[in-house]
């Protein structure tokens, strides 16, 4: 019988000079698995392939600058005291990249990189929202290889093993305690909403980023109670931890977008392009010649 879950003795490998860190590998792998599922799903609404990746190179790195910048902000007390590492800023592969910050400047990358294309923005919200689902489930490896983000005491068969020489080991806990592993808790919902997301989509056709909306209540009202029961150190509010708000926030946000586009657009989308142009061009090559 399995009474807890152990945590890795290693984060990163060292192949010659260079060291990889299994958080950079896993928030890559679920990148890129996240741009090939947006690209299929783009493709079956008309667009060319790989039109995905010419949109992630701009929603991507405005995505992990927006990531960083919130995590750094919303835990001030980690990066800014005397005698603190200033560079210690920019060590994304030690763990540290806010989901909602990620959100906000992605959306901006996203914003330009979709008007590149010539295609509309809430169109691509709703093409990417699975993938980001699927993306952030698979980052959240790396926080099991960092020992980082776990949550309350706990004796249940799968609780996680701490060693208690980890910085991030509550103090005052004597040694062998386990604790609930929230970073897999927030895994499974993930991935629970992809398919939620998937399926939702195929039988209402949810468009004009209304789907978009649904994942944004669908992920913030598993992080507000996953983030009930974590105990690393953040931010309060008001008695809530910074990332409780930001999760009522987004189901707010979801909720405006849903009910706003719903009253804005009545029929079905006919195009994710923002002009005629791709549909004028498919008429001249199949109208006969004169």
């Amino acid at each position: 019988m399995i009474s807890s879950i152990p945590s890795p003795e290693i984060s990163y490998i060292d192949l010659g000079p260079l060291r990889l860190h299994f958080y950079a590998l896993f928030i890559l792998t679920g990148i890129v698995l996240a741009v090939l599922l947006s690209d299929y799903r783009l493709h079956k609404r008309g667009a060319e392939r790989g039109v995905m990746l010419d949109i992630a190179l701009w929603a991507v790195p405005f995505g992990i600058l927006g990531g960083r910048l919130f995590h750094v902000a919303t835990h001030p007390r980690d990066y800014f005291y005397q005698g603190a590492d200033f560079l210690a800023i920019f060590y994304v592969w030690e763990g540290g990249l806010a989901i909602y910050g990620a959100l906000l400047l992605g959306a901006v990358g996203a914003y330009f990189g979709a008007r590149q294309a010539g295609i509309k923005f809430w169109s691509l919200a709703d093409a990417i929202a699975p993938g980001l689902l699927l993306a952030q489930a698979i980052g959240r490896w790396g926080n099991y290889f960092n020992q980082e983000l776990f949550g309350l005491p706990t004796d249940l068969p799968w609780a996680l093993e701490i060693p208690s020489s980890n910085p991030a080991y509550p103090a005052g806990f004597p040694d062998g305690v386990t604790f609930h592993p929230t970073f897999a808790y927030e895994m499974l919902w993930s991935l629970t909403g992809v398919v939620l997301l998937l399926i939702i989509d195929r039988r209402f056709n949810m468009r004009f980023g209304r789907l978009f909306g649904l994942y944004l209540i669908i992920y913030s009202a598993g992080r507000a109670w996953i983030e009930a029961i974590r105990i690393d150190p953040s931010e309060i509010i008001l008695g809530l931890r910074i990332n409780i708000w930001s999760a009522i926030v987004g189901i707010i946000i979801g909720l405006t977008i849903i009910i706003v586009q719903h009253y804005r657009h009545r029929g079905i989308e006919s195009s994710i392009f923002r002009t005629q142009k791709v549909a004028d061009s498919d008429a001249e090559l199949t109208a006969e010649p004169k």
